[in-house]
């Protein structure tokens, strides 16, 4: 369907029409508002429970969102919780929501963060695509400012069977059983090898895709896929190694699978679309993506709300924002993580 006030022209498929909400702005609510996943039903987690996370661009990120006083922002993926924590440390008198759809989160880094501003701070399971949704469920009608880090914290690696290339788990890479049913290992078994080659092109940009695909068709009419040992050493089998290369051959496959099983461009066209709905005057809305697909959503729709007549936008990153000398000297992390920020008058 087309899009005709958001104006979203990608590959991945089509969101339905948005319809801007006008409603009044309202305060963070307390704890015992929260219906999402109330505080009380997680508790804070030992500290050696915690995996140590490093957030990207985090200066770039304070700068560009500029919390201030008395008002809400919401980090719709919370993840290691290093952002949050910058913008509540940054600014003592804001609020912030912390969205995440991996409950595990929630429990962990929401609990903890929660203990520790605990009038400041309010955690919400949910999927960051329906962020109009879920803060209506809290009482929540406008917030100043949104961020968005799509990329996959260190946490749900070492938390997400299926992720990481060096460990030996079940094909699962479901960021949320919750919100995702098809595992990434139910792909391999059942996908046609033409299948599989567009899900390695399109969201792998793996220019290997057919070889390995008809690989993948071969070897499990003799041995079922499981694991993540077994997909990459047979990847590694056919995809001739790059001299010099630090890069795993199966990464890119591993990308690819992971962004089809959790379908996240299209989540992440949904969130673009939906959180106009939840924008209050001056408000703004930062996004950090690390790779092209998802960098070319957000640099679209920027590009696109900016000649929408009927809302007031400025793009603040007219260039990409990428991480310096400095921070990629101690974070790697950083290294491919893209920031686009934009200003919204609505």
């Amino acid at each position: 369907m087309k899009n005709k006030k958001v104006g979203i022209q990608v590959e991945a498929p089509q969101i339905d029409q948005v319809e801007t909400l006008k409603v009044d702005q309202t305060e963070m609510p307390t704890v015992d508002q929260v219906e999402v996943l109330s505080v009380d039903q997680v508790d804070a987690p030992k500290a050696d429970k915690v995996v140590q996370h490093k957030p990207v661009l985090l200066n770039e990120v304070l700068h560009f969102l500029a919390p201030q006083p008395g008002k809400v922002y919401v980090d719709v993926t919370l993840g290691g919780g290093g952002h949050t924590r910058a913008i509540l440390t940054t600014q003592p008198d804001c609020k912030v929501i912390g969205m995440d759809w991996d409950e595990s989160v929630i429990k962990t880094t929401g609990a903890a963060l929660k203990a520790e501003f605990p009038d400041r701070f309010t955690p919400v399971w949910g999927n960051f695509s329906k962020i109009n949704a879920a803060l209506n469920k809290i009482g929540v009608k406008k917030v100043d400012g949104i961020l968005a880090d799509f990329g996959t914290s260190q946490m749900q690696i070492a938390n997400t069977a299926g992720l990481s290339i060096f460990q030996d788990k079940f094909l699962d890479m479901r960021m949320s059983s919750a919100f995702f049913k098809v595992t990434a290992q139910e792909v391999l078994k059942t996908f046609s090898e033409k299948d599989l080659a567009k899900i390695f092109f399109e969201y792998g940009e793996e220019r290997f895709g057919n070889r390995i695909a008809r690989a993948i068709v071969e070897t499990r009419y003799k041995t079922p896929l499981r694991t993540t040992k077994q997909l990459a050493e047979l990847i590694e089998s056919v995809v001739p190694g790059s001299k010099g290369s630090k890069i795993h051959p199966a990464t890119r496959v591993f990308q690819a699978l992971r962004i089809f099983v959790n379908k996240e461009l299209e989540n992440i066209q949904s969130f673009l679309a939906n959180s106009i709905k939840v924008l209050a005057p001056d408000s703004r809305v930062v996004c950090i993506s690390f790779h092209s697909l998802e960098d070319r959503i957000v640099k679209q729709f920027f590009r696109e709300q900016s000649k929408f007549p009927l809302i007031k936008s400025e793009v603040l990153t007219p260039r990409v924002c990428t991480a310096t000398e400095e921070e990629l000297a101690i974070n790697r992390s950083a290294r491919s993580a893209k920031l686009r920020a934009m200003r919204f008058d609505i």
